[in-house]
C-alpha cells in the first residue's frame, strides 16, 4: 500500500540520513518514477523532504524533523520475535543482551499482542549448526570484534588453505557468518579480502586507527564476493541413468554432487539424470560407489576411467585370493 511505503520512506531517511532515488527504489522494490511521485506526495503533506543535487546528492529530511511513527504491526513484531541463531549470538557474546532486548520489545508492544508472543517464539527456530558439528577454535575472535567496533588496525598471523602461515597488517571492515563459519572482511594492500576466523593464529590490536571507506556496504560486498566464488568453482558434468532402487539416495547426496536435471523415468524404470561434480575424480569415486546401479552415458572418458578403476579393484582382490591360497 502507498501509505505504508510513504511511512517506510520517512523511517529510512530518518535512520540513514540520506538516500538516492535509486537506493530507495531498490529498498522498496518500486520504480524510480514511483519514488519521485512519493516524494511529491510527502512534500505536499508538509513533510520537509529535501533533494540535494550532484554526485553526493540524494533525498534527506531537514535536521530538525523527526517522525514519531514507531508503531509496530503484527507481522513486524513477528519478525522481531523469531528465534535467531543462538550459536552466532554466543560467538559474538550477545546472548544475554539479546534476551534483555527481547524482554524490552515484549514490554513495549500492545497487551493484545503480548499474549501471542510466546506462541510466535515456539513456531520458528533457526539453527545454523551442522549435524556433525566440528568446533572451530577462534582464540582471536574477541580481538577481531574489538578492532571492528573501534576501527583499529590489526596485525594478524593467518594460515592459508595450503597450510602456509603469513603475516598481514589489515584494516578490519566487518565479520560475516556463513552458516556457522565466521569470516573477517578486511582491507589489505588496497584490496578487500576474506579471512576465515578459525585460521587466525594470532591477532594483535594496534594503537593506530583507520578511516572506513564511506561507500563500503558489507552485505553487498559479501553477496558479490559469494557470486564470484561460485562462478570460479570447478565444474564437471556427467549424464547418467540411475536405478530406481537408489533414486531417493541420489536426491539427498548433499555436497558431493549437484543434481542439475532429472528427466522422466524410462520404460525399464531407470531415471536419466544430469549430475555436476567439482572434479572428474570426485565423479569417478562417487559413481563407482554405487556399483551397477548407475549407468554412465557421457562423457566416454568417465565411463572408461571407471571401468579401469573397477578392473583394478577386481585384479587386486584376485591377487589377494591367490596369495591366500598359496599361504
Amino acid at each position: 500500500m502507498r501509505a505504508d511505503r510513504l511511512i517506510s520512506i520517512l523511517l529510512l531517511l530518518q535512520n540513514k540520513s540520506k538516500l538516492t532515488t535509486r537506493e530507495l527504489a531498490l529498498e522498496l522494490e518500486v520504480t524510480e518514477r514511483t519514488i519521485h511521485r512519493d516524494m511529491e506526495a510527502l512534500s505536499a503533506a508538509g513533510i520537509p523532504v529535501v533533494a540535494e543535487r550532484g554526485k553526493a546528492g540524494g533525498w534527506r529530511l531537514l535536521k530538525q524533523y523527526r517522525t514519531n511513527l514507531t508503531g509496530l504491526k503484527a507481522d513486524e513484531i513477528k519478525s522481531l520475535l523469531i528465534s535467531p541463531s543462538f550459536q552466532l549470538l554466543t560467538d559474538l557474546g550477545l546472548t544475554k543482551d539479546w534476551y534483555e532486548a527481547r524482554q524490552k520489545i515484549l514490554a513495549s508492544i500492545p497487551s493484545t499482542l503480548q499474549q501471542n508472543a510466546n506462541d510466535i517464539w515456539n513456531r520458528i527456530h533457526v539453527d545454523t549448526s551442522a549435524w556433525r558439528q566440528s568446533t572451530e577454535k577462534m582464540e582471536s575472535f574477541k580481538v577481531l570484534q574489538q578492532a571492528i567496533w573501534e576501527d583499529r588496525i590489526l596485525q594478524i598471523k593467518y594460515e592459508r588453505a595450503d597450510g602456509e602461515c603469513v603475516e598481514r597488517v589489515v584494516n578490519p571492515l566487518g565479520l560475516v557468518a556463513k552458516g556457522s563459519t565466521w569470516y573477517l572482511i578486511a582491507l589489505s594492500n588496497g584490496k578487500i579480502r576474506n579471512y576465515r576466523a578459525s585460521r587466525m593464529r594470532s591477532a594483535l590490536l594496534m594503537s593506530e586507527t583507520f578511516t572506513r571507506p564511506n561507500d563500503f556496504d558489507l552485505a553487498q560486498y559479501w553477496n558479490n564476493s559469494t557470486q564470484e566464488f561460485i562462478k570460479s568453482l570447478p565444474r564437471y558434468e556427467a549424464d547418467v541413468e540411475v536405478s530406481p532402487s537408489i533414486f531417493h539416495r541420489i536426491k539427498f547426496s548433499g555436497r558431493f554432487v549437484q543434481i542439475v536435471k532429472i528427466d522422466s523415468p524410462l520404460e525399464n524404470g531407470w531415471i536419466p539424470i544430469k549430475m555436476c561434480f567439482d572434479t572428474e575424480q570426485e565423479a569417478q569415486e562417487y559413481i563407482l560407489g554405487f556399483g551397477n546401479q548407475i549407468k554412465i552415458l557421457r562423457p566416454n572418458t568417465l565411463k572408461q576411467n571407471i571401468y579401469d578403476m573397477a578392473r583394478a579393484v577386481i585384479d587386486f582382490y584376485e591377487h589377494e585370493n591367490q596369495k591366500n591360497k598359496l599361504s
